[in-house]
């Protein structure tokens, strides 16, 4: 069966909301939910593709965009790549050109909608940003915590509070501070054992790799309002992290980095073909700082995680 392949937008309006499109009835996958886009026909550009389907379906012009995140997905009776891009800008005011109903929804409602079940990874990728944060270690914890404060207020929305030189009661007291700092500000993903879960409501978890190829065959640990991560370094452990149904990964390291000196870099081009058959958002981590956002995005990424290179002088 061959795979169709699609074009896929993520349209945000000036408040941040998100543009989705109903589906027709008469259609595969009726009635339900999507982001607006089409079929890129044989021999067409992606961009192309896209710019002139939401010109057909939405009325609009597409000014600005970039690369979100592909995913191959097989239904009983359809074989589909979703090549889905963030617009950044487009003018016109999007109408539903061709009578499907449209909504402007707000990035945390996502999941109160019923999507097609290949939509689901951009639901994630649309509510991720594009930087994940890791705090350094053997920072003393007030500095830490002010470090933290300073990077919150630059914009930080997800935080990962790493500190494997802390004894276990060090770091769940330390959880604690930074939960109360991140509350309405960021996601915070902590790391630990599993019987910790109960304990922090409202934390996210990221799993280590070596949790990721223990407790994988088990499923989710939690369920899917809760968000749930995994450090990768290669192809094994991506398979493992989408059988387990993480909301997105860490893969590492792209460049040689100061915490792991040991660890042989992917290099861009191995990550890139990594990334190639993964269906879930991936922050690349390992010597990167802001400067290589286009470069993770080109290479298919949701964008970089970072410890020296995203903390605040």
């Amino acid at each position: 069966m061959k795979r169709v392949h699609v074009a896929a937008a993520v349209i945000r309006g000036a408040n941040g909301r998100v543009l989705l499109a109903r589906r027709p009835e008469d259609k595969h996958q009726g009635g339900l939910w999507e982001f607006p886009g089409g079929k890129v026909e044989a021999g067409e550009a992606v961009e192309a593709a896209l710019a002139r389907e939401l010109e057909e379906e939405l009325g609009i012009r597409v000014t600005a965009a970039r690369p979100l995140i592909q995913i191959r997905h097989d239904y009983p009776d359809q074989r589909v790549l979703l090549d889905v891009w963030e617009v950044g800008a487009f003018a016109g005011e999007p109408h539903g050109a061709e009578g499907q109903a449209l909504a402007w929804v707000a990035p945390r409602q996502l999941p109160e909608y019923e999507f097609p079940a290949a939509n689901y990874p951009i639901v994630a990728a649309v509510r991720l940003p594009e930087r994940y944060l890791i705090t350094p270690d053997n920072l003393p914890s007030q500095a830490l915590l002010q470090g933290l404060r300073a990077a919150l207020e630059g914009g930080v929305r997800l935080v990962q509070l790493r500190a494997p030189n802390m004894y276990d009661p060090e770091y769940r007291d330390l959880a604690v501070d930074v939960q109360g700092l991140c509350a309405g500000r960021a996601q915070l993903m902590l790391k630990g054992p599993l019987e910790w879960l109960g304990d922090f409501p409202a934390a996210g978890w990221h799993l280590t790799a070596r949790q990721l190829r223990e407790y994988a065959a088990n499923g989710r640990p939690f369920p899917a309002e809760r968000w749930l991560a995994a450090s990768c370094h290669d192809a094994e452990e991506l398979a493992l992290a989408a059988r387990m149904g993480v909301d997105f990964v860490t893969l590492s390291p792209v460049e040689a980095t100061h915490s792991h000196p040991e660890a042989r870099p992917l290099g861009w081009e191995q990550a890139a073909e990594l990334l190639q058959g993964f269906d879930r958002p991936a922050f690349l981590l390992g010597g990167l700082d802001s400067q290589h956002l286009m470069r993770a995005w080109q290479a298919g990424a949701q964008g970089i995680a970072g410890i020296r290179g995203l903390w605040p002088e």
